[in-house]
């Protein structure tokens, strides 16, 4: 047959002991009170305080940066892939200019590759790379190569700022 011990210790709370850990919002009032009344604030206590308030507000508002747009997002992307991508041939399908909704017009270039015997499709904004192109020399079909993420072959690119794919010869 299972005993069990039925004993247990008496239990005394923390208030009746005359420990309390939390104070209460009536203690913190009282002892608040008593320390204004010891020791009453000057104008330079107030100067201080609205100083420090001011200067924790101007630092979150230095530090908290800004939102980049999409060309910044776009050149991180490039920046990115192009730093740590692997190069496979590929062939240009497109090259088409897009009248975007009162925005200048867009232009993308359109490509094909393949990776791990997976066939890829894609198309990269070239916009703000026309000076390092020459789009009208693109032709449809001529071979490229594509700079690729190795962990997400999907993410690719044929231009950026420091590297061309284009072959236009």
């Amino acid at each position: 047959m299972l005993q069990t011990n039925t004993w247990s210790a008496p239990r005394k709370s923390l208030h009746s002991l005359g420990v309390s850990f939390v104070p209460t919002f009536a203690s913190l009032k009282e002892k608040v009170a008593t320390l204004l009344q010891r020791h009453p604030p000057t104008r330079l206590d107030l100067v201080v305080a609205i100083g420090g308030v001011v200067l924790i507000a101007g630092a979150a508002y230095l530090f908290r940066g800004r939102k980049k747009g999409p060309e910044e997002l776009e050149k991180g992307r490039r920046t990115w892939i192009n730093s740590i991508g692997r190069i496979t041939d590929g062939n240009v399908i497109d090259v088409q200019e897009l009248n975007g909704n009162g925005q200048r017009p867009a232009q993308m270039i359109v490509y094909q590759y393949d990776v791990a015997g997976v066939s890829y499709e894609a198309s990269q904004d070239i916009t703000y790379l026309r000076q390092t192109i020459n789009l009208h020399s693109c032709r449809l079909g001529i071979p490229t190569s594509v700079k690729y993420d190795p962990h997400n072959p999907g993410n690719s690119i044929v231009v950026s700022e420091t590297w061309i794919g284009l072959r236009t010869n």
